[in-house]
């Protein structure tokens, strides 16, 4: 809880410090549809959204709606939106504080509607939004915190990517291998099956969509051998997971190393 409390507070008021300095119109190269000061506005939406969603003790889907309607509106002004992104930081950040993490709350997840999703979500978009600003603003990326930056990883793939999972009908179909990916520098690692979600939504529409679904083998079993491997420390990993670095040192199948790249380059849902 604190871990990520801190993220949050660190992260947008770095992220506040660098778009500051971009250029209003300046491209941001890992979101290309948006300008700096469209970031900016993105993360004060995002913030004053999941205060919202605290403030009115919203459960379901439908109690979201109203959270919706009641969002500020984006000024003209870039002052005026530089301390609105100030207030609607505040606002989270006092809603998550007097929460616990176990405590229920509305999240787009299913199987992860608590208040610490939303602490967790909010860390590590955060994070990543502050290296998007960097980009735009052509400065040097700060560092990720190893052990943040690890979450992330986990987070990427059990939460991020695991939206299919939770529709009616999908069907995941593997690819053949999996593949490990090792953090060098936190000592950890995740096995991951990638392959496809197939499905046909509520509109009818069918999809075939690319993703990766983390394998926990049963205790006491042993793991089936990876037939790929994706390595670097925890920052490179989440960064390239994410869609904000480039891809680590690889090795194995390339087949198996494709259908993981697939996913990766489709984003994080």
């Amino acid at each position: 809880m604190g871990n990520f409390m801190k993220a949050i507070e660190d992260e947008s008021e770095r992220f506040l410090e660098v778009v500051q300095v971009a250029d209003p119109t300046a491209q941001v190269p890992t979101c290309p549809e948006w300008s700096a000061d469209d970031l900016l506005w993105h993360l004060t939406e995002v913030h004053a959204f999941w205060a919202g969603i605290l403030r009115s003790g919203a459960q379901t889907d439908e109690d979201t709606e109203a959270v919706e309607v009641a969002k500020p509106q984006r000024p003209a002004d870039r002052g005026a939106a530089i301390e609105l992104f100030r207030e609607q930081t505040a606002a989270l950040l006092a809603q998550l504080e007097d929460r616990e993490d176990q405590d229920p709350a509305w999240f787009w997840l299913a199987t992860a509607k608590t208040v610490g999703s939303i602490r967790r979500m909010q860390a590590h978009e955060a994070t990543m939004h502050r290296v998007d600003a960097e980009l735009a603003a052509g400065l040097p990326s700060g560092p990720i915190d190893p052990d943040l930056a690890a979450d992330g990883i986990n987070h990427g793939i059990t939460v991020m990517w695991a939206w299919w999972s939770t529709l009616p009908g999908f069907e995941f179909r593997a690819a053949d291998g999996m593949v490990v990916l090792r953090a060098t520098d936190v000592d950890r690692s995740w096995r991951v099956q990638p392959g496809r979600w197939l499905g046909v939504g509520e509109s009818g529409k069918s999809y075939d969509q690319p993703g990766v679904v983390l394998i926990e083998d049963p205790e006491g079993s042993e793991p089936t051998a990876a037939a790929a491997s994706v390595t670097g420390n925890a920052e490179e990993l989440m960064r390239w997971l994410w869609g904000r670095g480039p891809e680590p040192e690889t090795d194995g199948d390339p087949e198996t190393l494709d259908a993981l790249r697939a996913a990766q380059q489709a984003g994080m849902q």
